[in-house]
């Protein structure tokens, strides 16, 4: 396993119909990586087929003592967060990186 920092730049939608895909570029990342960083700035839409993503992200990163980083997340990722009540459990993850709300 990598000790340096992993990223993951998403683009367009995080929904039911890309999860598939971003999951399958995803877990590699999980497998050689303990830190992860996303790039969430291009995201424009984001259901829960993507929060589940990013909880799956943060759990993996966690259970390996890592850490995930959200970076630039969107209004899109910003607005299902606090919808969802979510933004306590990702505040690590995207406290850095709250410059383009």
């Amino acid at each position: 396993m990598n000790n340096t920092a992993c990223q993951l730049h998403i683009e367009g939608e995080m929904t039911i119909y890309t999860a598939a895909e971003t999951k399958a570029r995803l877990l590699p990342l999980l497998a050689q990586c303990i830190d992860l960083e996303i790039d969430l700035s291009q995201v424009n839409e984001m259901d829960s087929a993507g929060l589940q993503l990013l909880i799956l992200a943060k759990r993996a990163c966690t259970k390996r003592n890592g850490n995930l980083h959200l970076v630039g997340h969107s209004k899109a990722v910003a607005e299902v967060l606090e919808l969802c009540n979510m933004m306590s459990f990702f505040a690590e993850a995207h406290a850095a990186s709250s410059k383009t709300h």
